[in-house]
């Protein structure tokens, strides 16, 4: 029976998931290296809860005990005593998450489910770095949490069907709608996605369109609720170029290698809404309303 939820990461996915879980009733251990970094993080479930309460979705009462369900930690030792379930959701870099991992299975008591929230790293490969690989599994939420249905649950080779059902059943608890996904690169979401984002910026590369052009034959010819360009800005450069890399090096498909362009707006700090700019300018806006003085014409 899991009740007692610790989640690794305050950032943008990682208090989203505290959020969730605790606005559904589970006890909720947040962690992160700094208080600075933890109390962005509560500061955004509280912003968060209050746009619920807004739409007469939620009710002060409510808020207070989701608040009231969220204790901070800056050591993981201190939180992980009484895990039923970790949820690590730290940056989608693999020698973290492994060096993390090692730490959560050493911390962790015996019968703890090791979760990593990562997008796209092999749940196999983060699983070799415990002594419990049955119990490592994947559980990759869509931005932004509290709202986005989809939970991805990615089997590792070696994860046991226990395991597996516990996760898949506890998600259903959370409003979410869990989808079972077997552990290749990118798994299905990513792998789907970040090759049209991919090409959507080599189209923009090649001078085929602009940005408002590209994002508007997206979301006006193919229903999209936002273009591909505008949701890479949404979800970080950085992000998807990691994603890429690791899809890339998985296949060793050349489909999967990374426009130039993305590379390096990248390392030139460009990173989208995050760094305040990226294929559009937010330093007005967090909307996507006025395309980056690169890109124009």
């Amino acid at each position: 029976m899991i009740k007692n939820i610790v989640v690794i990461g305050a950032g943008t996915m990682g208090n989203g998931i505290a959020h969730t879980f605790a606005q559904s009733g589970f006890k909720v251990n947040l962690v992160d290296v700094s208080q600075e970094a933890l109390d962005r993080g509560l500061k955004t479930i509280t912003t968060n809860l209050d746009r619920i309460i807004a739409k007469g979705n939620l009710t002060e009462e409510q808020k207070a005990e989701t608040l009231g369900n969220i204790t901070t930690f800056t050591a993981l030792n201190d939180a992980a005593g009484a895990a039923d379930l970790i949820v690590e959701a730290a940056t989608e870099n693999l020698d973290l998450k492994l060096k993390i991992f090692g730490q959560m299975d050493e911390l962790a008591p015996a019968g703890c489910i090791l979760a990593t929230n990562t997008s796209s790293i092999s749940i196999t490969k983060i699983a070799a770095a415990t002594k419990r690989a049955d119990k490592v599994i994947g559980m990759h939420f869509m931005n932004p949490v509290p709202i986005m249905k989809l939970v991805e649950i990615i089997k590792g080779y070696s994860t046991s069907k226990e395991t597996f059902d516990s996760i898949y059943e506890m998600s259903k608890t959370l409003g979410k709608v869990p989808v079972e996904v077997n552990d290749y690169p990118g798994f299905v979401a990513n792998r789907i996605l970040m090759p049209m984002i991919n090409e959507s910026i080599e189209t923009l590369y090649n001078g085929v369109a602009g940005v408002e052009e590209i994002d508007t034959v997206m979301k006006l010819g193919m229903a999209h609720p936002m273009g591909p360009l505008q949701l890479a800005d949404f979800i970080g450069l950085d992000v998807c170029l990691a994603i890429l890399n690791v899809m890339y090096d998985g296949f060793k498909n050349p489909k999967y290698a990374p426009n130039p362009l993305l590379v390096n707006m990248v390392t030139a700090g460009k990173l989208g809404v995050k760094s305040g700019e990226g294929f559009y300018d937010y330093s007005e806006s967090k909307k996507a309303e006025k395309v980056s003085k690169m890109f124009l014409k």
